[in-house]
C-alpha cells in the first residue's frame, strides 16, 4: 500500500505507525465507530479524568494490534478529544487497518 493509499489517520511504515484519534469517553465500551475529520473515531470506556481514557485508548490499541502495551505511546492530545498515539507495529497497513476495524460498528 502507497502512502496515498493510507487512511487519512495514519501515517508513518510499518515499526513506526503514528494513529490520529478522535475520542469520545464516557461510553459503556471501548470500540471503533468509524472515521471522523481525519482521524480514527473511538468511543472509549473510561472518564476523561486524570489520564483514564489515554490510558483505555492505550490498553485498547495493543490489545487489538496484539501489541505489548509498551509499543502504544501517546504523543499529543493528552488533554484534548484529537490524540495522536505512535504503535511500535510490524504490521503492513492492511493488515493494521483490518485489526482496528476488527469488529467495528458501520
Amino acid at each position: 500500500m502507497d502512502r496515498a493509499a493510507l487512511p487519512p489517520w495514519l501515517d508513518g511504515e510499518p515499526g513506526a505507525w503514528r494513529v490520529r484519534i478522535a475520542a469520545q469517553p464516557g461510553a459503556p465500551r471501548t470500540e471503533v465507530v468509524g472515521e471522523h475529520d481525519g482521524c480514527l473515531k473511538l468511543r472509549v470506556a473510561a472518564p476523561p479524568l486524570e489520564g483514564r481514557a489515554n490510558d483505555e485508548i492505550a490498553r485498547f490499541l495493543a490489545e487489538r494490534l496484539s501489541l505489548p502495551k509498551r509499543s502504544v505511546r501517546l504523543v499529543s492530545g493528552q488533554t484534548g478529544r484529537r490524540k495522536r498515539f505512535a504503535l511500535a507495529a510490524a504490521h503492513d497497513a492492511p493488515a493494521l487497518c483490518a485489526a482496528l476495524y476488527q469488529g467495528a460498528r458501520p
